[in-house]
């Protein structure tokens, strides 16, 4: 057998371009695959406000493609609905070159140093499948570190009373004030709370050759007209290609990983257009194989790769590849003030406190509550108007036109408490275009996470009450189904085969060159954003596999 790539690594997002620059830059001889294309702010330019990956009414603008790439969700009736990518229920990561990073707003946390031992901490609640992450905050603290340097972070990392502790502060200053934060920061003195500003990945000073954020306006689910906005696109892709050691191929889906007769993993098998409209297999051989395509699509990778050793899936023997899966709660309010608090201008995010992520009387974890990134005009209209207003007619135009700029907002992601039974299997019925089963959904998050959301919620309105607003709304939750842009689990990192998919570098447990390294490891979420978790791991793990190679 001829090994054509030292690694091969399938998914070009916020982890498979930090697993190929740390390798490239090692020497070692990487092909890195993604199966959407690789854009630029001049081809998503248009700033279509019904087809983005924070608005999805018709489509999107990165993908997958909206026909052929259908998965099935099991709602809690037992009832099967066929799902395209840019509907409900999907829970859709953006297939581009950059994954999320290319479209996200970049908010930049650690996670809480308690986060890594919540059932430490809590107990594990009666239903639930809560675990201590097999890591700790002081393990990961160095890549952190690396994360928010090497990609770029903005902020004051001497803000945050609440956070583990620090060997180096961010690399740029924080993003400045808007019209919004001093309201904010006025009710949050008067509760007692701490404030400071969230450390995002945006350049609020040029860095790196790329520009400064201009305040475009739409940082979230559009790309960055300045490319100000730190993805791994455009940061350690670039450095990967540049040391002649990565080629990457877009536009290529991976009908599964390879194995041999043996079930030992040897690369992967793709498939290519024949002309015809059919799609051939083509093998590739690696001496290492990276997933790095997001939780669901990682473990339906697993999943499609039945060998006789593993008849139910790589590293399946013990039914725990697709279990877990998890996102954010993110329950919001609404304010409205007598006078104008936001002018449009971005990222929008302004001011945060992390008080209610821990020590809250009755309920597990908790929620890091901040402003949001600047609205889009026909987000509010679609998702932020009171429930006792009409979506048409006379009295909603006029609210908006009266009372947009008098709206602010504030919300954070509740730590979840995960279920075993939300799963991602392979549907036994539906295939994608290319032949493939499509992922199946079901299942959904813990009780204990609609009480811990439905509290943050109510110290989220008393914040904006406290801060002025004239009157305030929004919504409280439900047991539902919880990944969206934020998925997580599937393929939780542990310390034992009978109940995690892999070690705590990723290895999946059986195999020797067989490594997950996205947000599938994570056990438990956090309560914060945790695209920098994802990347400090990607750091951390990469290194690893290098020193394997």
């Amino acid at each position: 057998m001829k090994i054509d790539y030292d690694a091969i690594i399938v998914g070009a997002g916020a982890a498979g371009n930090i697993a190929a620059g740390v390798l490239a830059e090692a020497g070692k001889r990487i092909l890195l695959i993604e199966r959407g294309k690789s854009r630029t702010y001049a081809e998503d330019g248009h700033r279509d406000h019904l087809r983005n990956h924070r608005l999805q009414a018709y489509g999107f603008n990165t993908g997958p493609e909206i026909d052929g790439n259908p998965r099935v969700f099991i709602d809690q009736q037992g009832r099967r609905h066929v799902i395209k990518p840019h509907q409900d229920n999907y829970h859709v990561n953006a297939a581009v070159v950059g994954g999320g990073t290319f479209v996200y707003g970049g908010l930049a946390w650690r996670i809480h140093p308690k986060d890594f031992l919540m059932a430490s901490t809590y107990g594990r609640p009666e239903g639930s499948s809560l675990v201590d992450w097999p890591i700790s905050y002081d393990d990961l603290e160095l890549w952190y570190g690396k994360a928010e340097h090497e990609i770029g972070v903005s902020g004051d990392g001497s803000g945050d009373r609440n956070s583990g502790p620090r060997g180096r502060d961010y690399p740029m200053p924080p993003v400045a004030d808007n019209p919004t934060s001093a309201h904010l920061r006025a009710g949050a003195s008067a509760l007692g709370l701490s404030t400071f500003t969230p450390p995002l990945l945006v350049n609020t000073v040029p860095r790196a050759g790329r520009g400064a954020c201009i305040h475009c306006g739409s940082c979230v689910g559009f790309p960055c007209p300045s490319n100000g906005k730190n993805g791994t696109q455009n940061t350690m892709l670039p450095r990967a290609l540049a040391t002649g050691h990565c080629d990457l191929l877009i536009e290529t889906v991976v009908e599964k990983v390879a194995t041999d007769d043996r079930g030992n993993v040897i690369g992967v098998d793709i498939l290519e257009a024949d002309g015809a409209g059919q799609f051939k297999s083509r093998r590739i051989c690696s001496s290492m194989v990276i997933l790095s395509a997001g939780a669901i699509e990682t473990a339906r990778l697993m999943l499609l790769t039945r060998t006789n050793r593993e008849p139910n899936g790589l590293g399946n023997n013990h039914d725990q590849v697709g279990r877990n899966l998890q996102g954010h709660y993110y329950p919001t309010v609404f304010g409205l003030f007598e006078e104008p608090v936001q002018d449009s201008k971005g990222p929008g995010v302004t001011i945060a406190t992390t008080d209610y992520n821990h020590g809250n009387d009755g309920v597990i974890g908790g929620a890091m509550l901040a402003d949001d990134f600047v609205m889009l005009p026909i987000i509010l209209w679609k998702s932020g108007l009171p429930d006792d207003l009409p979506r048409y007619g006379l009295s909603a135009k006029h609210f908006m036109r009266d009372n947009f700029t008098r709206i602010a907002q504030i919300k954070g992601p509740v730590h979840e408490i995960p279920s075993a039974d939300c799963r991602v299997r392979l549907d036994p019925e539906i295939r994608d275009k290319y032949g493939r089963s499509v992922a199946q959904l079901s299942g959904t998050t813990h009780g204990e996470t609609v009480r811990t959301a439905d509290y943050i919620l109510e110290k989220a309105d008393a914040w904006m009450r406290a801060s002025g607003a004239v009157r305030t709304w929004g919504k409280r939750q439900t047991l539902r189904l919880s990944a969206g842009q934020h998925q997580a689990g599937a393929c939780r990192m542990g310390e034992a085969p009978q109940t995690s998919v892999t070690d705590s570098f990723g290895k999946v447990w059986g195999h020797d060159n067989l490594y997950v390294c996205d947000a599938s490891l994570h056990p438990t979420n956090g309560g914060y954003n945790p695209v920098l978790t994802v990347m400090a791991l990607a750091f951390r793990n990469a290194e690893r596999i290098g020193n394997l190679l």
